[in-house]
């Protein structure tokens, strides 16, 4: 190849080249915006949108569409070669640029095949155009169903909802090109469930069309269709069912099932026993059938009603005892009212009822009744045997008044002490009481029918011994008492206090003093404290044990009581050789050595002998 050869192929080829890299831009663009040709005034490539069909079969290849060479004169000196997704297997290319289709496609696996196109110079062997990158997109035809993914489908609604309530929403899918033609455009319809509901067309929303009431039926079917190509001639459908439950709301009042109730109650039932039922029916469910029962007026104190919260029955119970002799029939009101009310059924009346229980009393064998549960008496003490103790009475409560017969029970040690007439109810000592052995007594007595032993009752009956002044008051205990030798006039020496064991209304209230044959030479005085208490004083000083080693003092304890009694009692002082302190040990075995003849000395020659030893 000379010079100007070489030339002239370089100028064509720079010539031919693109001005603008737009281009390979332009080959990769979404071709679905126009159909028009693009004819481009600088030199290029030249194609429409491409687009091949699915579903096709042909026994022959399909032609797609045709890219070419603003340089093709159409004398064969350019051929094409296509390369990429499907080139040569999927797609073909004939020499003038006509592309076919061999295969039959489906958009739902692949929707676009990518592939590049070459412009060769059969001479040259050269590219005439750089290699353009193009998209073949599979046209989409209605080959898919509708599909219901979630269905079936359950869904709940209160009853008497207003038309127009949402119910719930369905959703179908289908597989075909939403971007391209109704293929995947759904419409919903209603199959079945007229009256009732209605289907929103585009959304699928499932509404009410009309107030329900669970009473009358509480759960529907409803079948609902969707159909693609906007539902026109061969579009496809499919249908999903729709379970529709109406839940309860309370619109009911409760009912009761009679408007009158006979019941009746013997009257030796307790209190708590149950007479009787009664049921209200509400046409509501669950805690919108929930109840509460009541009694209205006097009745109230006599009788109750509570609510059994599992069968909603009214449980009439006795709340006090009833007597047949004093009333035999009773009649009360019993009200019911739902125990959760819906404000916006107020205007349809009160969510109550009301009915009307008959109640007998059934007459019974009823033991005696004693006038008194429990009796208080008094007795004095000492009192002889026989005497009047008190008296019970009990009484049969039945219109043939039977007989009655006493009994003393509990404790044999009683019966020694008490007896009752049998027939009057009369209670005697049967021996004098100590109220000092005991105070109070307890006994339990027993009335019995004559006529029917098993129908008896009992009362308790508290019988109080009253005090008599018959003990006269005394020393609580021995007092140990010394007086020194030494001790000077008007010397206190001793305490003492006073006991009795008699009862004292107002308390007791002793007084102390000397016997009257001790007031002169006895040495010692008695003085009283006015407090139940007295103190011992010398009347004189010093003592000589040698001449009178104890004194023997009377002394005179008179009390408040009615009679007042009075007692001697005898304080023993022993004379110790003390100064003026005693000293209780020193003095104790000084007084036990004096007895024994022994002296002083020898007593503190022991008393030494003793600490030695300690």
């Amino acid at each position: 190849m000379n010079c100007s050869t070489l030339l002239s192929l370089v100028l064509m080829l720079v010539r031919l080249w693109p001005c603008s890299p737009s281009m390979q831009n332009h080959s990769a663009q979404n071709t679905d915006q126009s159909f028009t040709a693009v004819q481009r005034v600088k030199h290029g490539w030249v194609w429409e949108p491409l687009f091949a069909t699915e579903e096709q079969t042909s026994v022959v290849p399909v032609y797609v569409g045709q890219l070419k060479s603003d340089l093709d004169k159409q004398d064969g000196n350019l051929k094409y070669i296509l390369t990429g997704e499907g080139a040569g297997s999927i797609f073909i290319i004939e020499n003038n640029g006509k592309i076919y289709v061999t295969q039959k496609l489906d958009r739902e696996k692949k929707p676009f095949y990518t592939l590049r196109a070459q412009a060769i110079n059969r001479s040259t062997q050269l590219p005439v155009e750089p290699e353009l990158e193009f998209v073949i997109k599979v046209r989409d035809v209605n080959d898919h169903e509708p599909q219901f993914l979630d269905g079936p489908y359950v869904a709940t609604v209160p009853e008497m909802s207003p038309e127009g309530t949402s119910v719930t929403q369905v959703t179908a899918t289908d597989g075909d090109d939403p971007s391209y033609g109704n293929s995947a455009r759904l419409l919903y319809s209603l199959i079945q469930g007229q009256p009732y509901f209605s289907v929103e067309p585009k959304t699928g929303v499932i509404r009410m069309a009309s107030q329900m009431d669970r009473e009358t039926k509480d759960q529907y079917l409803v079948i609902i269709q969707a159909k693609d190509m906007v539902g026109q001639a061969g579009a496809f459908s499919a249908t999903a069912t729709v379970t529709i439950n109406l839940s309860d709301i309370n619109d009911n009042p409760p009912k009761f099932q009679q408007r009158l109730y006979y019941m009746s109650v013997s009257e030796e039932a307790p209190v708590g026993t149950t007479v009787g039922k009664v049921f209200a029916e509400d046409s509501d469910i669950g805690d919108n059938a929930a109840m509460n029962y009541f009694i209205e007026g006097d009745s109230s104190d006599v009788f109750d009603i509570i609510t059994n919260n599992e069968t909603q029955e009214g449980i009439i119970l006795l709340k006090k005892r009833v007597d047949y002799e004093s009333k035999r029939r009773y009649s009360i009101r019993a009200k019911v009212v739902n125990r959760y009310i819906d404000d916006r059924f107020l205007k349809e009346g009160p969510f109550e009822d009301t009915t009307i229980v008959k109640i007998n009393v059934e007459d019974a064998d009823e033991p005696p009744v004693f006038t008194f549960e429990n009796y208080v008496m008094e007795i004095a003490e000492a009192a002889v045997s026989g005497s009047l103790v008190g008296v019970v009475t009990a009484r049969d409560p039945d219109n043939d008044d039977c007989p009655v017969r006493y009994s003393i029970v509990h404790g044999m040690h009683l019966k020694r002490l008490f007896s009752i007439n049998e027939h009057n109810g009369t209670i005697i000592t049967t021996k004098p009481l100590d109220r000092e052995i005991a105070s109070w007594h307890n006994i339990t007595v027993t009335a019995t029918e004559t006529r029917n032993p098993e129908k008896n009752s009992e009362a308790n009956v508290y019988i109080q011994v009253l005090n008599i002044n018959d003990h006269a008051p005394e020393f609580p205990k021995y007092y140990e008492t010394f007086v020194c030798e030494n001790a000077v006039s008007g010397q206190l020496i001793q305490s003492i206090s006073a006991v009795d064991q008699d009862d004292s209304a107002e308390g007791h209230h002793f007084y102390f003093s000397l016997a009257q044959e001790a007031t002169n030479n006895s040495g010692f005085t008695v003085k009283d404290n006015q407090d139940n208490t007295a103190g011992i004083f010398t009347a004189k000083s010093g003592f000589r044990r040698q001449e009178q080693f104890s004194f023997y003092l009377p002394i005179l304890i008179l009390d408040n009581g009615t009679p007042p009694l009075t007692s001697t009692n005898t304080l023993t002082i022993t004379v110790c050789d003390c100064d003026t302190e005693v000293n209780t040990f020193y003095c104790r075995y000084g007084a036990f050595m004096y007895a024994m003849g022994l002296s002083t000395e020898a007593l503190v020659a022991v008393l030494a002998c003793i600490l030695t030893l300690l």
